[in-house]
């Protein structure tokens, strides 16, 4: 009995866009964890293009603090994501941590995540009929069988801050993961044969910045924020500009790239949060879906880090 080998690559795709990429920075930059004396807890769900089969969807989640070690200021953070893609599915994990130096009146992270991806094409689902002119039937170059496989995922990144402004540079699947399995066939002459697949994740890269500027004698803060993305080939920008009243209530718009024009409302309340956006897109694809819709919510915990209740002790007669 022989066996025959065939080796064949396949490029999978770019992380899900996020409209409400200000509430999760951590999720895009390991660096910005750990920014506030609190746990921060976010989660968050997208569906993107309703109306288009196999659209992309997403289900994301960080959680982020500070701690102190050897009298230094550091923070650690989880991040996780579920998402799908057309026959791709993607789960993705990893560990955050970052470390704070004080820098021209402001702090500046150095962060580092290390992680592992697990990506799934469903095969089982592909149809390719015979009078494709792009395609044959038997295209050995496209998986038949749902394949699977996993990798380490690196990312890293640098996040400043100052009282009047943010800025921020990371970086995801910095060592474009290639996932690598094979699908075991049994050909028509009895002869096994195992297609190998390779499956590479591409990096990416982003570029955040924002302010939140008080607006003198009111209630109001203005909120500016961007986001610049990149995986080198491809690459997106957006803008948002956001108003907050009395830190409880969030209202604002969008404008990504000939992409889509959002609309942003969010809501917080002791500790809690929830936010929610709509894309409209303006691109041609308007013509087949009537939009994105994303949710995000959250917890942040006050932690207290002073010295003043360290080692101190009631006394039993007055207790």
């Amino acid at each position: 009995m022989a066996l025959g080998i065939t080796s064949l690559t396949i490029r999978a795709q770019t992380d899900v866009q996020m409209s409400q990429y200000f509430e999760v920075p951590s999720y895009f930059n390991p660096a910005a964890t750990g920014l506030e004396d609190r746990l921060r807890i976010h989660a968050g769900s997208r569906l993107q293009w309703i109306g288009i089969d196999n659209a992309p969807k997403l289900f994301m989640a960080t959680a982020d603090m500070p701690v102190k070690l050897f009298g230094k200021r550091l923070g650690v953070g989880l991040t996780a994501r579920q998402s799908s893609e057309g026959l791709f599915r993607n789960l993705t994990i990893g560990a955050q941590a970052s470390y704070k130096v004080r820098l021209f009146k402001g702090e500046l992270g150095v962060g580092i995540q290390l992680g592992y991806t697990n990506e799934v094409f469903k095969g089982s689902k592909v149809f390719l009929p015979d009078d494709d002119d792009y395609h044959e039937g038997d295209d050995d170059a496209i998986p038949t069988t749902d394949v699977s496989g996993g990798a380490l995922d690196m990312g890293a990144g640098l996040w400043y801050t100052h009282r009047w402004f943010y800025v921020g540079i990371g970086g995801q699947h910095l060592n474009a993961p290639t996932i690598k399995f094979g699908d075991d066939l049994q050909t028509s002459e009895g002869t096994d044969s195992e297609k190998r697949y390779e499956f590479q994740v591409r990096r990416t890269l982003y570029f955040t910045a924002g302010s939140n500027i008080p607006i003198k004698n009111t209630l109001f803060e203005v909120m500016p924020s961007m986001m610049f993305k990149t995986d080198l080939d491809f690459w997106r920008a957006e803008l948002t500009g956001r108003i907050r009243y009395k830190k409880f209530l969030t209202a604002g718009i969008g404008y990504r790239h000939d992409d889509a024009v959002v609309a942003i409302l969010g809501a917080e309340f002791k500790g809690f949060y929830i936010g929610y956006s709509y894309d409209y897109p303006i691109s041609a694809i308007n013509k087949a879906s009537s939009g994105s819709h994303e949710i995000t919510a959250g917890y942040s915990l006050k932690l207290d880090f002073s010295e003043k209740n360290k080692n101190k002790h009631k006394s039993i007669r007055i207790m």
